[in-house]
């Protein structure tokens, strides 16, 4: 145990996000998302468990949002034609304001298979039992300044 680090970041999560340089991204997925096609080439960790709100906002406690991009955290896009709502969008928009001066203009979407080519490059993805849909976010980590 560490003190000042959130319980919920395990000690093999806080090696890869501590692994992880400038510009590498995070995928925090939800409960849908093809976590193990997609992270081929990645880092795979399961916290099936939690949902993606409560790991976004113990993650961006330690971890530095890109400064050099517009917007470091990107949505996955609703398919046109597609009848869901997101309203989970909203919560990570607020998690995110809480970290990061930007506020809601740090986050971003991607069209669904952009995201998952996009996903298929990142350092590590974090597999959540997430149940809300378009529940995946990606993270892209900038340079810690202090």
């Amino acid at each position: 145990m560490l003190k000042g680090i959130p319980k919920i970041l395990s000690p093999e999560l806080l090696k890869i996000l501590a692994e992880m340089g400038h510009s590498d991204r995070l995928v925090i997925s939800d409960g849908n998302f093809p976590a193990e096609s997609m992270g081929k080439n990645a880092i795979v960790i399961r916290c099936d468990g939690h949902g993606v709100p409560e790991l976004l906002d113990a993650i961006l406690q330690v971890f530095p949002l890109d400064t050099y991009v517009e917007r470091p955290v990107s949505l996955m896009e609703v398919v046109p034609g597609d009848d869901v709502e997101t309203p989970i969008w909203d919560t990570y928009k607020e998690i995110v304001g809480k970290y990061d001066k930007r506020g809601s203009d740090a986050v971003g979407n991607i069209e669904r298979f952009a995201f998952y080519d996009e996903a298929k490059t990142a350092y590590a993805i974090i597999a959540t039992g997430e149940s809300a849909l378009y529940a995946n976010v990606m993270l892209q980590k900038g340079v810690v300044t202090d």
